[in-house]
């Protein structure tokens, strides 16, 4: 079944921890741009920023589209293999700061959004969201 909403998301952080940013970019099933947006986060680490910007990308689907949201398929890419696969069950959360992070990320989909997948994509596949995470830091610095 064909996604609905697909979802580019980037968290990055320079240093690990360092100054960190989320950029995300919400496409429809044609893969045309909804929305595009970044936001710094503080000084965090590589994969909470990562975590982040799933959180934040599937909170603004659930805005955007209210109670429709909840039939939609979205497909979630993301450039980190270590939160793909943690977010899809496949690898432990042995990292204590990113343990709430999930949390929140699976909370949302179980009351919101149940029909999320995860896709690890090679970093040039997502380079929308990487340029907007990057962003992200730059004007948080």
């Amino acid at each position: 079944m064909k996604a609905d909403i697909i979802l580019h998301t980037d968290g990055g952080a320079r240093g690990n921890p360092g100054p960190a940013g989320a950029g995300i970019v919400m496409e429809d099933a044609s893969g045309a741009a909804i929305k595009k947006f970044s936001k710094f986060l503080g000084v965090r680490s590589n994969n909470w920023a990562e975590y982040e910007a799933v959180f934040l990308g599937l909170s603004e689907v659930k805005k955007f589209y209210g109670l429709k949201a909840k039939t939609m398929k979205i497909e979630v890419m993301l450039d980190s293999e270590l939160v793909a696969r943690q977010l899809r069950g496949e690898y432990q959360i042995k990292e204590p700061t990113l343990y709430p992070q999930f949390i929140k990320v699976h909370n949302l989909m179980v009351k919101n959004l149940p029909n999320v997948s995860f896709l690890n994509v090679p970093r040039e596949k997502n380079g929308g969201a990487d340029t907007l995470a990057n962003e992200a830091m730059d004007k948080g610095e």
